[in-house]
């Protein structure tokens, strides 16, 4: 007989974290610590977060606590996760599949029994470089090629164009594309009448992608950039909310871009971003996976699910590396060793997601 537990726990940002959409210096997270009266003494552990003004299932507190209680009686009572019903509620699917998949790993943070799980090899990462000021973005870039990154993700958007350029520029004058891979992302920061003339500017720099030019729900100006830009381009935000696998289908023949960028905590959760990455590659479109700012719980599931998905020997780098955000996070066995995310088997931390009694709740 299963049982959960949830409490809740606000993180705090080490530094705030800038994006087009605004700027995050805490992030909620909601922790479900699952059991089973016929393995006493092993749980699961997972993590529901949304991130405001993105999330397709980014309710008030109360609603989404309600709600994510509702799917968690209905779990405890069947055995079994409705991924049809949960599909509009990707975050709380990815906490539930995290907690399964764990206890039935026997409690092991190595879900999935792959080479990275067992601490044999690393997920490549990219270095993430938020956005900021022209020195700061700098001094950001700095730090991530001094502490070996080979591939570097940009923020841009939050600057004027020009200046973020000029960053780019700088950077290829210094290490060449063979050196350093460079990823931009705008979040959707383009507006459609500039959007190509802004990739166009960009292409002389050997830039591997660009993710979400332009905002969501604009198909018509998203399939011309698809087709005519000189640039990769990759797909993050448009896949919000694109629950149903037939809406996945028409979206990818529709805008047909050379990448898709998969957060499981946003794109359906575990079996979501599998339904993603599978109907992609029958169209030849690449992708990769990253985090959404979860906590290094919820870092590890999709590191274990990257792994699994991809793995082993995975070459394309991987958008891992957010668990040094917070100056309270959790801790997992993780680390990151030069551009790789590793898994730790050595080490025996037992995460710590103890609420005060009144955040708590259980059901059966």
């Amino acid at each position: 007989m299963y049982s959960i537990a949830i409490t809740s726990r606000t993180l705090h940002f080490l530094q705030p974290a800038g994006t087009s959409r605004g700027v995050y210096t805490t992030r909620k997270s909601f922790y479900l610590t699952l059991s089973d009266s016929g393995r006493p003494g092993v749980t699961g552990l997972g993590e529901c977060a949304t991130l405001p003004d993105l999330s397709c299932d980014a309710l008030p507190d109360g609603e989404y606590e309600r709600t994510l209680r509702r799917f968690c009686t209905d779990f405890c009572r069947t055995g079994r996760l409705d991924i049809d019903a949960l599909r509009p509620y990707p975050s709380m699917l990815f906490g539930l599949e995290t907690a399964k998949a764990q206890l039935d790993a026997g409690g092991s943070t190595d879900f999935f029994g792959t080479p990275f799980g067992r601490g044999e090899e690393g997920i490549p990462i990219n270095g993430l470089v938020w956005m900021g000021t022209f020195d700061e973005m700098y001094r950001r870039l700095e730090a991530k090629l001094e502490a070996g990154f080979r591939c570097v993700k940009l923020k841009i958007g939050a600057i004027d164009f020009d200046r973020e350029l000029d960053l780019v520029r700088h950077i290829r004058r210094t290490f060449p594309r063979e050196q350093v891979e460079l990823r931009v992302d705008a979040n959707g920061g383009f507006r459609p009448e500039e959007a190509l003339q802004r990739l166009e500017a960009l292409a002389p720099y050997g830039i591997h992608s660009i993710e979400q030019p332009v905002r969501q729900h604009q198909w018509r100006e998203m399939v011309r950039l698809c087709a005519a830009s000189p640039l990769p381009v990759a797909l993050d935000e448009e896949l919000i909310g694109v629950n149903d696998s037939t809406e996945k289908a028409r979206l990818l023949d529709t805008l047909r871009p050379q990448y898709i960028v998969l957060k499981p905590s946003l794109h359906g959760g575990m079996a979501g971003t599998r339904e993603w990455i599978r109907l992609a590659g029958e169209r030849h479109i690449g992708s990769w996976i990253t985090s959404a700012l979860e906590s290094n719980v919820g870092l590890n599931a999709v590191a274990q699910l990257t792994a699994d998905v991809y793995g082993p020997h995975i070459s394309l780098p991987q958008g891992l590396g957010t668990g040094r955000l917070f100056a309270d996070n959790i801790p997992m066995p993780l680390a990151i060793r030069g551009d790789q995310l590793w898994a730790c088997r050595q080490e025996k931390d037992r995460p710590d997601v103890t609420a005060p009694a009144s955040d708590k709740n259980r059901w059966q």
